[in-house]
């Protein structure tokens, strides 16, 4: 129907899993599809593992089920180190499957190791020997397990090799972009920076999170002929007509973007402090947004209540709120995803892992010329 997967909305970790340059292999083949032809053959295969079936076949499945099992655990292994410590946020569906893989590989290990007994008519040949029976000896059994774990290898190889441009989705904006000033909006960096690119966030959003961690190095090795405006773009019907459906992500951006902007009209030279406030980490590994309740008291804590009060009424607060949402409504045909860096007539939702790829993005998608 077009919605977001059940617990998979815009924004949440298992979208930020699902919608990474990890998901896929060249930004082409879906891992998924891999992992459903890996599931189907093993299931074809446990058709043909009983005891009516002919020894030559039933063997031949068996070192199938347990190649393939072992791929499986082997790729859990890489895919949850892929979300630790790559993506930093874990997908439950994916998790669930990454378990069933290694719960799998162990089942069949165990079950394929185990003697038994066999009534077919090719054990019975056999019962006169010494040698316990089992579906695979021990020795092919660490060799078949090693080939799957190849497997496993090959598929992390690829990805690593031939791993997408950091870039989720860019094109044209479909009408001309507002012109920004940015001696009059909330920036990080110089407002006399030779390039300007505007950057359209959520302060509930994670990618945006991650995305604001490169900006200062960004602007850094461009020796600061490189700014960023930032406009709040809250993804919540309540303030932005152009979203959709809300989620339970963004129930509180338009108040955190509000308060946010009250901020900058009350004292501008707090307005840096506060955002990265917002993206800071608090506690533990994992960022978790602010509420409106602790992002008004970090404001009044900077700008004082007198002036906090007296700045909510100013109504350039709607009125720049409503500028970033016309750009956010402009590039659309992206999808309604943040964050979205513009430069002139061309938009990107970008996914880079460092300022390098940073970088790369503001050059190659952007066209903004190179430091």
């Amino acid at each position: 129907m077009g919605g977001p997967v059940i617990g998979c909305g815009g924004g949440s970790s298992c979208d930020q899993v699902l919608s990474s340059r990890w998901s896929s292999i060249g930004g082409k083949l879906p891992i998924s599809g891999l992992a459903a032809g890996a599931y189907l053959a093993m299931l074809a295969a446990s058709l043909f593992i009983g005891p009516a079936t002919e020894a030559s076949v039933r063997g031949l499945a068996w070192r199938a089920m347990f190649v393939l099992a072992w791929a499986a655990a082997g790729s859990a292994v890489w895919f949850t180190i892929l979300q630790k410590w790559v993506i930093g946020a874990f997908c439950p569906y994916c998790m669930t499957t990454h378990i069933t893989g290694l719960l799998l590989a162990a089942l069949i290990s165990w079950r394929a190791l185990t003697p038994f007994d066999d009534d077919s008519a090719d054990a019975a040949r056999m019962k006169s020997s010494a040698v316990p029976q089992r579906a695979i000896g021990r020795l092919p059994a660490a060799g078949l397990a090693l080939a799957g774990l190849a497997f496993a290898g090959i598929l992390a190889a690829c990805q690593i090799r031939f791993a997408p441009p950091a870039v989720y989705r860019d094109g044209n904006a479909a009408d001309n972009l507002q012109v920004i000033d940015p001696h009059n909006a909330p920036l990080i960096g110089s407002p006399d920076a030779r390039y300007v690119v505007a950057l359209l966030f959520d302060y509930n959003c994670p990618h945006c999170q991650q995305l604001h961690l490169m900006l200062d190095e960004a602007i850094r090795r461009y020796g600061g002929k490189l700014a960023f405006v930032l406009c709040p773009t809250p993804l919540n019907t309540r303030c932005n007509p152009y979203v959709p459906r809300d989620l339970d992500e963004f129930k509180t951006s338009c108040d955190l973007a509000r308060i946010g902007l009250t901020v900058w009209v009350a004292r501008r030279e707090a307005f840096p402090e506060f955002d990265r406030w917002m993206f800071s980490f608090e506690t533990g590994d994992r960022w978790q947004p602010r509420s409106p309740d602790a992002a008004r008291a970090r404001a009044i804590e900077l700008v004082g209540q007198s002036k906090f009060d007296a700045a909510q009424a100013d109504p350039w607060i709607d009125q720049y709120l409503q500028t970033s949402l016309r750009s956010y409504a402009a590039t659309l045909a992206g999808g309604n995803a943040v964050p979205k860096l513009l430069f002139g007539s061309r938009w990107v939702i970008p996914q880079p892992d460092d300022a390098d790829d940073l970088l790369s993005i503001l050059h190659d998608s952007l066209s903004v010329p190179r430091p």
